[in-house]
């Protein structure tokens, strides 16, 4: 019975939208800024498999059906965009250079840190793009000759550096403009600070949305001179 259970893929899919509801409670409940939902969920399934010996693979029949809607729930995004285009509108070339900047800022710091710690080339290829969205951040690595698992964990991590530190960063530099904050947000740290960025304001989110498919956009094509 248990092995059933197990390896079905309810099992994985259960266990993750119980893991993301026990952190989204423990925030509302304590209020802290590092108990962000998904360090807490990602926790959670981490040692729940672990104590109980549970195969990997049988957390990821259902799991990986999460993956699959990544790019279609990256799509939805556009709805917030269309909302806010009077404002997309009014700053288009701000959104523009700021978006390229941030690719550059984001690209540069990599090979640069890479270069000084001496990594190999495959791990240089695989970090490069660690702040676009998954989807796009493991086909740049793919083509670079990158390994997809590290740039998938690369982007993971600065999208949830992003969520978490995100309100204090602009408090910390004091930046006050929604256009500005939202773009920061979406141009460092994807879909993860996106949906931070969406909690913090309408304007916002939707900057931080439009930083994602223009930075996605940068970031691929600077990628093939690199």
């Amino acid at each position: 019975m248990l092995d059933t259970i197990l390896t079905s893929p309810f099992f994985g899919l259960t266990l993750s939208a119980a893991a993301w509801c026990a952190g989204v409670w423990l925030q509302k409940k304590t209020g802290w800024v590092l108990c962000n939902p998904l360090v807490i969920a990602g926790v959670l399934i981490i040692a729940l498999l672990a104590v109980l010996d549970i195969p990997l693979d049988h957390y990821n029949q259902g799991a990986s059906m999460i993956q699959m809607i990544l790019g279609p729930v990256t799509a939805v995004l556009a709805l917030n965009i269309y909302q806010q285009r009077s404002v997309l509108k009014e700053y288009f070339l701000p959104v523009l250079v700021g978006c390229f900047a941030g690719t550059l800022a984001s690209l540069g710091s990599v090979l640069a840190l890479c270069h000084l710690f001496q990594l190999e080339e495959v791990l240089t290829a695989s970090l490069l793009p660690k702040s676009v969205t998954t989807a796009i951040a493991v086909g740049i690595a793919e083509s670079q000759g990158g390994i997809q698992g590290v740039a998938a964990a690369a982007v993971i991590l600065a999208g949830l550096v992003g969520a978490v530190f995100s309100p204090l960063f602009a408090k910390w530099f004091r930046i006050q403009d929604p256009v500005s904050e939202g773009l920061a947000i979406g141009a460092c740290s994807h879909a993860l600070g996106t949906a931070k960025a969406m909690e913090i304001g309408e304007i916002q989110g939707a900057m931080s949305s439009i930083a994602i498919c223009v930075c996605g956009i940068f970031t691929s094509l600077l990628a093939l001179f690199l």
